[in-house]
């Protein structure tokens, strides 16, 4: 799959692809595996002396420490935050224009007039165009990390005008998520269209597409995290 212009910390993004793909399902033994080290550092730190000299020197250690926070506590938050900051959101579905329908004919109703007395110049009244029918598809996250759920339907709401429909919607936070439609139905790839930032990590929405966007070469709803380049989940358009 082709992506669109690489996000300013892409590189950042590729590594936390790494992470998704191959620390994420082996969460749990890493986790043990961890706990087990760091009881293994404090054992050698008591053994060789490392607390009792950080005592003798608690201006150098907590200058030290403050540093550390300093510096890593503000990117910490920024990339972690999202893993356990969720939003929920509830708007009411789209209206649909009414299909047209032809009017009853009634019995007693005149005679429709003669050419002849239609004017030259007049023009043949059509009727208004039809809504096209909507087209849906099911979140999939891109791994076991960016989970995603739920459904998207594009929908035209007035003639020209389209909406994509969240419902059951569900995703994993993310620094910088922004909805678009992708002529891929695999995700994000050239040509995808941004419909703006994702308003909600759950709930029932609806965001807007661009006026005059031809939509009908579009084929999937893309959450993708434009910071790093990630794609989150995608929902195939059918």
């Amino acid at each position: 799959m082709g992506r669109p212009e690489d996000g300013p910390l892409e590189w950042l993004g590729e590594l936390e692809r790494g992470f998704a793909t191959s620390l994420y399902p082996l969460r749990v033994p890493i986790a043990i595996g961890l706990v087990l080290g760091l009881i293994v550092v404090i054992a050698v730190a008591r053994r060789r002396g490392w607390f009792a000299a950080a005592r003798r020197h608690p201006l150098r250690v907590g200058a030290l420490a403050l540093v550390l926070v300093a510096a890593g506590g503000p990117v910490a938050w920024y990339l972690g935050s999202p893993l356990f900051i969720r939003t929920a959101l509830i708007e009411p579905a789209p209206s649909i224009a009414p299909t047209p329908t032809e009017a009853p004919m009634v019995s007693d109703a005149p005679s429709p007039p003669k050419a002849s007395d239609i004017p030259a110049t007049a023009a043949p009244i059509e009727p208004p165009a039809s809504p096209a029918p909507p087209r849906s598809g099911s979140f999939t996250g891109a791994d076991d990390f960016h989970f995603g759920r739920g459904t998207a339907t594009l929908i035209e709401a007035t003639a020209g005008a389209w909406v994509v429909r969240f419902e059951d919607f569900s995703v994993r936070n993310g620094p910088d998520l922004y909805v678009y439609l992708s002529p891929d139905p695999a995700g994000y790839a050239k040509g995808a269209i941004e419909l703006g930032r994702l308003k909600a990590t759950d709930g029932e929405f609806n965001t807007k597409v661009p006026a005059g966007v031809d939509v009908s070469k579009l084929e999937s709803v893309v959450i993708w995290c434009k910071q790093f380049a990630v794609q989150f989940a995608v929902a195939p358009l059918t």
